[in-house]
Formats: C-alpha cells, sequence, structure tokens
C-alpha cells in the first residue's frame, strides 16, 4: 500500500476505506455542534470533519479514508501537509509569527515576490507585493490599474467569479449565491460575453471571434475603451463552471486592451501553481498580462495571495497606497517558499499534465454512452464534466451526483451558473490507484441517471 506523509504522524495510508456511512456518527455530532454555532451561510460540502490529509486522501473522525478530489479548492496543489511546506512552517513560528512587513520586514517576503517576479509570464521588470486571499488581490490589481490609468471602468466577463467583497462580489456574474441580497454593488463594472464553447449560439468553431466582437463592441460603444482601466478575466472560468474560452478569444481580447492602453489583468487565483499543466494557465495561449493574481495553491493551504504585474503600474502607486497587518505573514511566506520546491523538485507541473492525460479520456469515454455527460473540459488537473438532460443543452443539477460520489469516499465539487457542473481538482501528488479508483465511483454515480 503506498503511503503519504502526513505533519506530527505516521505515514497516511493512500486508500479509500469506509467504515461507517458517510457522514459518520462522530460527524455528525461535530455537525450539529456547527449548526448552532456558525450561520447557516457558511454552507459545507461534505459534513465530515477531517482529523489527517495528505497525499490524496482526507480521513475523518469517524476513521473514514476518502479520495480527494477537491484539494481544498485548489489550495493544496502539492499535497496537504506537505514535507517542505512543514518544515519551513515549524522552523518560522519558532522563530517569530507576526512582525507586520511594513513594520519590520523579513526576507521571505521579499523573496517570495522576487520568485513570483521570476516566474509569472513575461520577461519585462515587475513588482510584487502580497495580501491575503485571492479576493484581497482582485481589489488590489484594480486599484492599481485605476491608480495607473487615471481611469475608473473595469470590464468583466460573464461566468466569472472573483471573489465576495463588495467590489468582487460585484465583478463576480453569478448572484445565487455570491450576490443575492447584498446590493447595492460597487460602481463602474460592465459584463460583456465570455467565449463559452459549449454553449455558444452559433457553435464552438465560430465562438471565439464571435465573442471577442461581440465583447468588444460592447465596451467600445457602451463604456468607450479610453474609459477602461482594465479589462479582468480568469484564464479558465472557475466558480463559473471551469469553462475554457474558445481558443483565440483571449489573445484578441488582449490585443485590444494593448491598443487602447487598458490594463489586462490576469485572475489566477484557481488555475495557478501548476494546477492546469502550466505554472500558470495564461501561459497555454502565450498571454502575458499586465498584472497577475493568484492565491489559493500559492502557500499549500496557509492564507497567502499576490499581485504581480508590470513595475511601471505598481509603482505607480503612492507609499503607503498598498498594504495590509497580515499581507505576506512570514509563517505563510515559508509556506509558499516549500509549495515553489516542491512543484519544482517533484515535476508537478508534468504531474498535472500527467493527470489530465488519465481523467479525459475515461472521461469522454464515459461522455460516449451517457447521454447526461453534455461536455468534457480543461487542462492538466482542472477537469470538469456539465451534466444535460439527454438530447438536450438543459442543465441537469449536478448536487445529487456529486452526494452518491460522496456516500461512496469520493469527495468532488460542484460548479457552474447553472449548478450543473461536476468539477475536479485532485492534488497533483495523488497517486494513480486513486485516480482511476475516484473515475470508477464517479462512472457508477453519473449511470444511475443515464435514462433520465
Amino acid at each position: 500500500m503506498s503511503t503519504a506523509t502526513t505533519h506530527g504522524g505516521p505515514q497516511l495510508p493512500q486508500e479509500r476505506r469506509l467504515v461507517t456511512e458517510i457522514p459518520g456518527p462522530r460527524s455528525r455530532e461535530l455537525f450539529a455542534r456547527k449548526q448552532s454555532a456558525v450561520p447557516p451561510g457558511i454552507g459545507t460540502t461534505l459534513p465530515v470533519f477531517v482529523t489527517h490529509a495528505g497525499g490524496g486522501v482526507i480521513v475523518d473522525v469517524d476513521g473514514n479514508s476518502l479520495i480527494d478530489f477537491g484539494s481544498g479548492i485548489a489550495v493544496t496543489n502539492v499535497g496537504n501537509a506537505a514535507p517542505r511546506v512543514v518544515e519551513r512552517v515549524q522552523k518560522q513560528v519558532a522563530d517569530f509569527t507576526h512582525t507586520c512587513f511594513m513594520v519590520a520586514p523579513y526576507e521571505s517576503y521579499v523573496t517570495v515576490c522576487e520568485k513570483l517576479n521570476a516566474l509569472t509570464p513575461g520577461d519585462h521588470e515587475k513588482r510584487t507585493f502580497l495580501v491575503n486571499s485571492g479576493a484581497e488581490a482582485v481589489e488590489n490589481a484594480v486599484k492599481v490599474a485605476r491608480h495607473a490609468t487615471g481611469r475608473q471602468a473595469v470590464v468583466v466577463f460573464d461566468h466569472g467569479y472573483h471573489g465576495r467583497t463588495l467590489l468582487t462580489m460585484t465583478l463576480t456574474a453569478k448572484s445565487m449565491p455570491y450576490k443575492h441580497g447584498f446590493g447595492p454593488f460597487a460602481p463602474e463594472v460592465y459584463r460583456v460575453p465570455l467565449a463559452y464553447p459549449f454553449r455558444w449560439p452559433t457553435g464552438p468553431d465560430n465562438c471565439a471571434e464571435e465573442a471577442a466582437a461581440q465583447a468588444i463592441d460592447m465596451i467600445s460603444k457602451q463604456i468607450g475603451a479610453e474609459n477602461v482601466a482594465a479589462v479582468l478575466i480568469e484564464p479558465i472560468a472557475g466558480e463559473g463552471g471551469f469553462i475554457e474560452p474558445a481558443r483565440g478569444f483571449l489573445p484578441k481580447i488582449v490585443e485590444f486592451c494593448r491598443a487602447n492602453g487598458i490594463v489586462f489583468i490576469a485572475d489566477e487565483v484557481q488555475t495557478g501553481f501548476a494546477r492546469t499543466g502550466h505554472m500558470f494557465a495564461c501561459e497555454d495561449e502565450g498571454i502575458v498580462p499586465d498584472i497577475i493574481t493568484t492565491a489559493k495553491g500559492i502557500a499549500g493551504g496557509l492564507p497567502l495571495a499576490a499581485v504581480t504585474g508590470r513595475a511601471d503600474l505598481l509603482d505607480h502607486v503612492h507609499s503607503g497606497g498598498l498594504g495590509g497587518t497580515y499581507g505576506g505573514n512570514p509563517l505563510a511566506c515559508e509556506a509558499a517558499l516549500g509549495v515553489l520546491e516542491t512543484i519544482e523538485q517533484d515535476k508537478l507541473v508534468e504531474r498535472a499534465r500527467h493527470i489530465g492525460e488519465t481523467m479525459l479520456p475515461r472521461l469522454r469515454a464515459i461522455q460516449e454512452h451517457n447521454p447526461i455527460v453534455g461536455d468534457v473540459r480543461g487542462r492538466g488537473a482542472m477537469i470538469a464534466v456539465e451534466l444535460v438532460v439527454p438530447g438536450t443543452k438543459e442543465p441537469y443539477p449536478a448536487a445529487e451526483i456529486a452526494r452518491r460520489c460522496h456516500e461512496q469516499g469520493l469527495l468532488v465539487l460542484t460548479a457552474g451558473t447553472y449548478g450543473n457542473v461536476l468539477r475536479f481538482l485532485p492534488p497533483l501528488v495523488i497517486p494513480d490507484h486513486l485516480l482511476e479508483e475516484g473515475l470508477t465511483i464517479l462512472e457508477k454515480a453519473l449511470n444511475v441517471d443515464q435514462n433520465v
């Protein structure tokens, strides 16, 4: 039996093991406590309470070991409690836990910034600063773009997700659950079409050109390119359903931005750090953003995010205009350095490609004989299936399929503007046998509904 090292304990067996129903009795007890102590607005995908995690499994309080196809929403790309991350954080926590970089700085913050400047797309001079979350990174990227251009308008896309704060909630496309009842929203945010091949009205072949033309026309006529500070987009739309924009769409949008002095911001919060088979998803089409925002997989589970961009843009902001008390906390910085070492030394970019090469053929084989699977898409270890009512493109809810997977010890996530997408984000260190076993469980869960 293969194993994976976990923090503070022995090797964690890499096996699916169900000793109780899911959730088990101890998890149900804790969930009852959660309901009385935590507001219902904090939802729970799978109500099992975790004691250990590592490799491709999570272990709950009842002793069940579940296959992890979620990675804490693309956070534990290098695996939970990855050895290099644990070692660095343990050393740092014994030295000091906080000084605030803006008060008394420390080397690890600078090192993380240097590495991101070198690793992100483009060989131009860059600057990076660190914050706490993806939403905070996106807000700061918009701040920088507005300050540097002297313009106010921000353009985003259908199906996009950028966070839960006032501005990022405004930038996000989907109303329920992210925006419903939380208005009024921030001004000067405009939404244009995304090149969504599976649902483009005239078909996928025309999608890139037509969507780009529509988006550019709307910007030019309804906003005025000269008023736009930034165009913000996820290279693969995450919460929107792992939508890969039709090839050629992103380069056309970048070309328009360059011609009109608009800052092109790539939100790589979910797609970054080897997840898609590139270090960053922009690299797939050779896109070089003016600013790139990163978080999630950056620090192996510790709260950290970054804004990296052209030096002339980030240097434009006055001293004190950027920052935050906890941004670039020393523990999180050391964790990030451990993550970057692990990605490089364990060749996790290549490993993500291998995961995609394993998952996509099996999912497409399922699609061939199961009419509920309307589309299979994704890159690297960022894969999704879109569910439809057979014979149509009418969305078929993903929640019930996910529940069946959970009952059998496979953690999967749902997504999509229409709630009809199953998304898969396995840790890049998941063993092949767990990957295959998880796909078998998924196939059985899907087959129940193939005649809907």
